[in-house]
């Protein structure tokens, strides 16, 4: 934890814009909303304004204060906040916490010590905004914390609403330096997905080869918060975040996820599709179908439409098999098929969806940044034994522009397998002849900062 605090202060100067980045765009926000000062207990807002690296949920030991006028106060643990004094100069101000919430007040088993702890924690905060002479105007906090709002009321603070509103608005437009932490993001989970590429072969477990995927990551200055893979059987429905001990067979489908990967705390949504050997036809069908819903959502996602002209472009109820899950309404149909912001925190500011975007549209913004999901079963799913013919062609609307779409180029298909095995088993017995190539690349998205990226790759089955 010691290190990851303090990885985002140190050495390269570029990381540190982010805090007064965050600082200048959201002292903004906070006072169109009508705000003198917000109280920020939610880890991804403290990192934004700060430039700390938090990890975890919301503030329990540590949390920060911002006032109007751009100035922060910081409250830590101690061996965090005496580093933090140490090697984050643009942040004067760090205290030591009283951690009134989360962890430490439910594990004293005490009520009388959590009572105080949360009447300390509302204490310091009362007098660091005395000390900016914020004490005055209305304070918001950026989570909902009714006891501590309740402490802070006591004391003379008048809390109000709109806090969390004013800092999803300020973090969801991205600007140049974040862009480019999701470019160097991208490259990293790349090396994660050729990691997965090199590692699977039959008789290799899901576990083995994501722990190949993971240790790539790591390597490149990367974490894995979360992600995983899964094969076979265990694609469709997607076992979410559940890599099994099972070993990768010959013309297996497998699936892998890179869903929060990050670099400076900026997460990822990185999906692509692998084939232990060459895929089955219907497998290459069901890709090519869910690699064309992406790209006809990634053409019409332009600043000005909105989140209810693109949703359009998603699957409609037979894409999205509504009737294999028995459901009735698009918002049954959560994560299967829809974009999303990406930021500091997985989902971010648009969701574009079916389910509400129709309905309740938003406004597409210049430097927003999303993962675009389709997906799409290749046959049986491991629920069912009964197998849903292909979709009928969907009809859309016109595309409002043109990207540049990597053509899909079939490729030349390899012998048969066991003809492949036999005639190499034959060559090995008359003295062997040099192996042919072990991979056959079929596609690779190019979108890798903007949207899921799919792609089957062939991987190697080793020698007979």
């Amino acid at each position: 934890m010691w290190a990851h605090r303090q990885a985002a202060s140190r050495s390269r100067g570029w990381y540190r814009v982010f805090g007064s980045m965050g600082c200048t765009g959201t002292q903004r926000h906070i006072a169109e909303a009508g705000l003198g000062s917000v109280l920020l207990l939610d880890d991804p807002n403290i990192r934004y304004v700060t430039g700390l690296a938090m990890l975890g949920g919301s503030g329990a030991d540590h949390y920060s204060f911002l006032t109007a006028g751009g100035k922060v106060v910081h409250w830590d643990t101690a061996d965090h906040a005496s580093n933090e004094r140490a090697n984050c100069p643009w942040l004067p101000d760090i205290r030591y916490a009283a951690p009134g919430l989360g962890n430490v007040p439910r594990a004293s088993g005490s009520p009388s010590a959590r009572e105080f702890l949360l009447d300390t924690m509302a204490d310091l905060i009362v007098e660091a905004a005395h000390d900016y002479d914020a004490h005055r105007d209305p304070v918001g906090i950026d989570s909902t914390q009714s006891q501590l709002a309740a402490k802070l009321r006591e004391r003379g603070l008048d809390i109000r609403d709109g806090a969390a509103d004013a800092l999803h608005t300020a973090r969801q437009t991205k600007t140049k330096d974040e862009i480019e932490c999701f470019r160097v993001l991208s490259a990293i989970c790349e090396a994660g997905f050729m990691a997965i590429k090199k590692a699977a072969e039959p008789g290799v477990t899901e576990q083995e080869v994501w722990g190949a995927a993971a240790e790539a990551v790591l390597r490149r200055g990367g974490t894995v918060e979360g992600g995983y893979l899964t094969s076979g059987p265990n694609t469709w429905p997607k076992h979410q975040a559940n890599t099994t001990d099972r070993m990768l067979r010959p013309g297996d489908i497998m699936y892998a996820d890179f869903y929060s990967a990050t670099f400076q705390g900026y997460r990822s949504c990185v999906y692509r599709t692998f084939s232990i050997g060459k895929p089955r036809q219907r497998s290459v069908d069901a890709y090519k179908r869910a690699r064309d819903w992406m790209y006809d959502v990634i053409e019409a996602i332009r600043p000005g439409v909105t989140t209810g002209e693109v949703a359009r472009y998603f699957p409609d109820r037979e894409g999205e098999r509504m009737d294999w899950y028995g459901a009735d309404h698009y918002w049954q149909m959560t994560t299967n098929q829809w974009a999303h912001g990406l930021g500091l925190q997985l989902y971010e500011r648009p969701l574009i969806w079916r389910g509400i975007s129709v309905d309740h549209p938003i406004e597409i913004q210049e430097g927003m940044t999303m993962a675009v999901e389709t997906q799409e079963p290749d046959g049986p799913s491991s629920a069912t034994t009964t197998s849903h013919p292909p979709p009928r062609p969907r009809p859309l609307p016109p595309r409002p522009h043109r990207l540049h779409r990597p053509p899909h180029r079939p490729r030349p298909h390899p012998p048969p397998l066991r003809r492949f095995l036999l005639l190499r088993l034959l060559c090995r017995r008359l003295g062997g002849i040099p192996d042919p190539a072990s991979y056959f690349p079929v596609e690779c998205s190019s979108q890798a900062h903007r949207s899921r990226q799919f792609d089957i790759m062939l991987c190697r089955l080793p020698g007979c």
